[in-house]
């Protein structure tokens, strides 16, 4: 099989199907606990999320504010009136036979993110989980995962790249997060990508079939397989690039791809057929007469106005902002927004030192702090969102900031001490950088005449490095000056100690 995602002629279309789990503390239509940390099986049920004969769903309003909310952030437009339907099909892990969906009126219709139009998002109850015995012919199902609020996304058929595919994705667990509406862990299985992928000439690019099977322009664009529950983000790429690869030697080799359903291995890095693909139809979809249309003007907590004024600050957001104020790069923007602890760091070390030296500081964070912190991962959790998570205070890294601004330490010296602080971390006195910079000596030199006397010392011991540097080699310079900066513990000014020099060996 090809490793390559589109070769010569040929264009991937693909459309996302992303199913995410929200953080409501019940259940979609009943009362049982939501809890995916729960590992004792068929613990959190009841006859409504069982689906006993004679019982009746209650919808829970906290989760269709939920997904209005994530609706309202990629600028969707939200439903006047939204119905739920049934959706049919036989599965063990679906305890009535039909799952409650919504289908002809979802929550959200439209919106984008991350450059991605957006199809609809919409809400619905989630299924049970099964696991397989060692034996073939039975397997295990457990409901607590029965009827847990489930939203899901569908994208428009307008992304060409299994890259462009998995960032998307990237960014939508990040917004859920943002939002808190929930954690999306894919390893918990709290969010799953669902990828339908086709492969055509490019000539006859502009056509494409989308996550709900629809074509954009009413004609077909290849044909369709979808690939279901990718559960991370680099299963969503290479699942994409594999099944690339495969349509276009099928294509090439003059045979069929068949429009189906494929699971994806990974161990093997490959895709293997589970079912010929269902349509629509096959549902057999219609409202369900146990849940009212939803007229959510008619509902305060639902206004949409009101839930947009209370929308937090969005990744996309933050990214602009912190760009904006304080000039960082690109990437160290992006690592504050996916790692929202360091981000708050950054931002509370930049409120002390001033915004003026914020370059300065995420220069030292993003790479000196965060590369001591990753050699020494039992000093902090780069997920605790703990007060005191940080080993140093934000308060004396901006201090030590102030002196690198100041001039009073040079860089060298600004990560030596930036080292002893780390290693005195959690103590408030053992992290000082004024006082670790008067003990260790670190206090940058400018003193000429002191700088002469080591300078004159390293002359003395390198007087055939002084001979090739007369003879025409600049590079002998930087060694006497790196010999000089390490008899200082990088303590000298750069600029005086290259001064000094020049004076005494021309």
């Amino acid at each position: 099989m090809k490793d390559s995602e589109t070769s010569g002629a040929y264009e991937t279309t693909v459309g996302l199907e992303i199913h995410a789990e929200l953080n409501t503390k019940t259940k979609l239509f009943c009362n049982s606990k939501n809890d995916p940390d729960e590992t004792r099986p068929n613990v959190n049920i009841c006859p409504v999320c069982m689906g006993h004969p004679g019982t009746l769903p209650v919808l829970n309003k906290e989760a269709v504010k939920k997904v209005i909310q994530v609706g309202l952030a990629v600028g969707g437009k939200i439903a006047d009136v939204t119905e739920f339907d049934r959706k049919h099909y036989f599965y063990p892990d679906i305890p009535k036979g039909y799952q409650i969906s919504q289908y002809k009126h979802p929550l959200v219709e439209g919106g984008s993110l991350n450059g991605i139009a957006l199809t609809r998002i919409h809400l619905e109850e989630d299924t049970a989980s099964s696991s397989h015995t060692d034996s073939a012919d039975s397997s295990l199902v457990d409901f607590n995962r029965a009827g847990v609020p489930l939203m899901e996304l569908v994208t428009e058929p307008v992304i060409h790249s299994a890259v462009d595919a998995g960032n998307f994705a990237r960014e939508f667990q990040l917004l859920l997060q943002y939002l808190g509406v929930g954690e999306a862990n894919m390893e918990k299985g709290e969010m799953r990508v669902e990828a339908n992928i086709s492969v055509a000439l490019a000539a006859k690019k502009g056509d494409g079939a989308g996550g709900d099977g629809s074509a954009s322009t009413g004609k077909p664009r290849g044909t369709k397989v979808e690939v279901k529950n990718l559960n991370s983000f680099k299963a969503v790429e290479k699942a994409i690039a594999f099944e690339t690869a495969r349509h276009i030697e099928l294509i090439e080799a003059g045979e069929k791809v068949v429009q189906e359903t494929r699971g994806w291995d990974e161990n093997k890095g490959v895709t293997f057929s589970q079912r010929l693909k269902e349509q629509s139809h096959d549902y057999r979809y219609f409202p369900d007469p146990d849940l009212p249309k939803l007229h959510l003007a008619d509902i305060p907590e639902l206004n949409p106005q009101t839930l947009k004024e209370n929308l937090p600050e969005l990744p996309s957001e933050r990214r602009a902002r912190l760009k904006k104020d304080s000039g960082i790069k690109d990437e160290d923007a992006e690592m504050y927004v996916r790692n929202r602890e360091l981000g708050n760091y950054f931002e509370a070390v930049t409120k002390i030192a001033g915004m003026k030296n914020g370059v300065v500081a995420s220069n030292y964070i993003t790479s000196d702090l965060a590369g001591l912190i990753k050699e020494n991962p039992e000093r902090w959790n780069w997920t605790s969102s703990a007060p005191n998570a940080m080993p140093i205070a934000a308060e004396n890294f901006a201090k030590l900031i102030a002196m690198i601004a100041a001039g009073t330490v040079s860089s060298r010296g600004a990560k030596n001490i930036l080292k002893i602080m780390f290693d005195g971390a959690p103590n408030a006195t053992a992290t000082d950088p004024e006082k670790i910079a008067a003990e260790h000596d670190l206090i940058q030199k400018n003193d000429e005449g002191h700088l002469g006397e080591i300078i004159s010392k390293i002359i003395s011991e390198h007087t055939n490095v002084v001979a090739d540097y007369k003879a025409g080699k600049p590079a002998a310079l930087q060694f006497l000056i790196g010999q000089a900066m390490k008899a200082t513990k990088g303590s000298a000014n750069p600029e005086v100690l290259k001064k000094v020099l020049l004076e005494k060996i021309s």
